[in-house]
């Protein structure tokens, strides 16, 4: 019998690498802008075309290789980040498996064109599907040159299940940001399909958030610097008014790399603790420094988990540090006892004050007598009273209800209704508004309850439907048109939801990098703010389920449903209340909102009986 287990060619091995390493064209990007970080370069270009399906440009000016190092970089486990297995803990490079390369290599067609300043002249390397196609001399500037044509030519099944070019788009922003706020120091352009998305100079931490994120974002953020023994916390944080539902703006940065780590995210949220209201997030940039031995790195093969050492210590000194810059910014004046030089405050002259002012006196007369009768108005009962209740009954404030109910004690002891045509029969014209929050109206199988602010998210959300299935739309102009600006990513979703965001009823214009102006809104949304809505909407649409255009259209209707929707506390007179309730009715359900909370119940009336006797 024949042996059965063999080696795998090396070409088999990078696609099965590349599975892990390569997910889409935004890992090629970060692979690439990381190992030009690690060769020491201050200006790095990024060119996409056709968001990296067609080609991704990777162009520095760092160290670059030697005709040698060039063909050697290609090989798997080929790195010149570490010797040995005790480096894996002093790691102070972003790379450092060697696997990137060679993963590319494998399921995409690379160039690369590099040269070293020693050198009078560079390398020409080209390789596609783990093949070695043509090396040369070449004439080139020092650095480094990666040109990856036709990703996934040889996988298509990946290739075929790749998203649209904006999802592929926005994956490539997102990545590239968590590299540019690491590094500031460093100049990064990006172009896709010709136009530069991204110019990023060399300058501050906060002036480089501020080139992505907008000039709002620079405003809103406070400063944070704790130093100890175990570690280093620095960066900015959202001021509390700065919450919004979804920000997409938490980065937590551990010696330069890029980390996510939800037990951290839960010690900066705890501190903001009744100054923002609940399942509201904070935009925060924390630059964590620790000493190399004391994490480790090598979790998972995208390198954005950390395993820390001392992570209890390190969660308590991140609170405390993110709660300082608050107190810093909400710090109360303090009281100054020191009156020195400060004008006197006269004291109250009580007998002088009596010598000139009189107590006010009331007049009143001591023989009145209420119950006595008298010539003027007369308090006698009116005859015939009875008959201003005759048509009590007919008026519709009694209802006769069943008498055999489910006991009180049942678990389906209120009852959900099962159609509007039942539980509108008889329904009662007086309604009674319960603490703000609930309407209270008979029926004919007992007591129905139905949450006002549900209830007006259900009646707005099925009228924004209506509107983008090409009913009227009602658009209101603003007086003062108002400009936004947008995240790249943010403005790529937004170009995307454009046609939709007008059939809701926005009159919105492209002013260029990043920039929309606010001509007018839909009709209804008096006194919210344009600018944090449509903010709210675009965190809501980029969430990765809801890539479909379906799904994206539906959120946005709950989004501008959920803002615009009667909120509670707000008292409603009877006709609003009936108005309502017959809006409700008219809907495609009334049981439940769109995101699956119900709106209304009916309490039986045997169990109203069962309680009362």
């Amino acid at each position: 019998m024949s042996d059965l287990i063999h080696l795998l060619p090396d070409s088999v091995a990078n696609q099965i690498a590349a599975g892990e390493v390569i997910q889409r064209p935004a890992s090629v990007i970060k692979e690439l802008v990381e190992n030009s970080v690690d060769a020491g370069a201050t200006t790095i270009h990024v060119i996409v075309v056709d968001a990296g399906r067609t080609s991704i440009q990777v162009i520095d000016d760092g160290k670059g290789m030697s005709e040698t190092d060039a063909r050697l970089s290609f090989e798997r486990h080929a790195t010149s980040k570490i010797l040995q297995a005790g480096d894996l803990f002093a790691l102070h490079t972003m790379g450092f498996r060697g696997e990137a390369l060679a993963s590319i290599a494998a399921v995409a067609q690379v160039e690369l064109q590099t040269r070293r300043k020693e050198d009078e002249i560079g390398t020409l390397i080209n390789i596609a599907g783990s093949k070695l196609t043509r090396q040369e001399p070449v004439s080139c500037p020092v650095g480094s040159n990666f040109k990856v044509d036709n990703l996934f030519f040889n996988v298509p099944a990946r290739r075929k299940f790749l998203k649209s070019n904006a999802t592929e788009l926005n994956n490539i922003l997102t990545a590239f940001e968590r590299i540019v706020l690491v590094y500031p120091k460093i100049h990064f352009t990006l172009h896709h399909n010709g136009v530069e998305m991204l110019n990023l100079r060399a300058g501050s931490v906060r002036q480089r958030i501020a080139d992505v994120f907008g000039k709002q974002y620079s405003q809103d953020l406070l400063p944070v610097e704790v130093q100890t023994a175990m570690c280093k916390v620095s960066g900015f944080v959202g001021k509390p008014e700065a919450a919004r539902k979804k920000t997409g703006c938490d980065y937590f940065f551990v010696n330069g790399r890029f980390m996510k780590h939800a037990y951290f995210h839960k010690a900066v949220m705890k501190a903001y603790d009744r100054l923002v209201p609940e399942g509201m997030a904070i935009p925060y940039f924390l630059y964590i420094e620790v000493e190399p031995s004391e994490i480790d790195v090598n979790i998972h093969p995208t390198k954005t988990e950390i395993k820390f050492e001392n992570e209890q210590a390190i969660w308590q000194i991140l609170s405390a540090a993110v709660r300082d810059g608050i107190g810093k910014f909400c710090e109360v004046p303090s009281i100054d006892f020191d009156t020195q030089g400060q004008p006197d405050i006269p004291i109250f002259d009580n007998k002088s004050f009596q010598d000139n002012y009189s107590a006010p006196r009331v007049n009143y007369n001591p023989d009145y007598n209420p119950f006595k009768q008298s010539s003027g108005r007369s308090n006698s009962v009116p005859n015939q009273w009875e008959s201003l209740y005759e048509d009590f009954e007919q008026r519709g404030t009694t209802i006769e209800m069943p008498l055999q109910q489910p006991s009180l004690f049942d678990d389906d002891n209120i009852v959900e209704p099962q159609s509007a045509t039942e539980i509108l029969s008889e329904k009662s014209p007086a309604h009674y508004q319960y603490k703000g929050k609930y309407l209270m109206t008979a029926v004919k199988s007992g007591l129905m309850i139905i949450d006002q602010h549900r209830a007006s998210i259900r009646i707005l959300y099925d009228r924004y439907v209506s509107q983008q299935d090409g009913h009227v739309i009602t658009t209101q102009k603003l007086l003062f048109p108002e400009t936004v600006q947008f995240s790249p990513s943010e403005a790529v979703s937004m170009n995307q939801m454009l046609p939709e965001l007008t059939n809701l009823g926005f009159d919105l214009a492209d002013l260029g990098g990043n920039t929309f102006a606010i001509n007018g809104i839909p009709a209804g949304l008096d006194g919210l703010d344009p600018k944090t809505l449509l903010h709210e909407m675009i965190g809501e649409t980029q969430a990765p389920a809801n890539t479909q255009l379906s799904a994206v259209n539906s959120q946005l209707a709950l989004r501008l449903a959920q803002t615009a929707a009667i909120p509670y506390g707000q008292i409603l007179s009877n006709d609003e209340m009936e108005s309502m309730i017959n809006d409700l009715f008219a809907c495609t359900n009334v049981n439940y909102t769109p995101d699956g909370k119900a709106i209304l119940c009916i309490l039986p009336q045997g169990d109203i009986e069962q309680l009362l006797g």
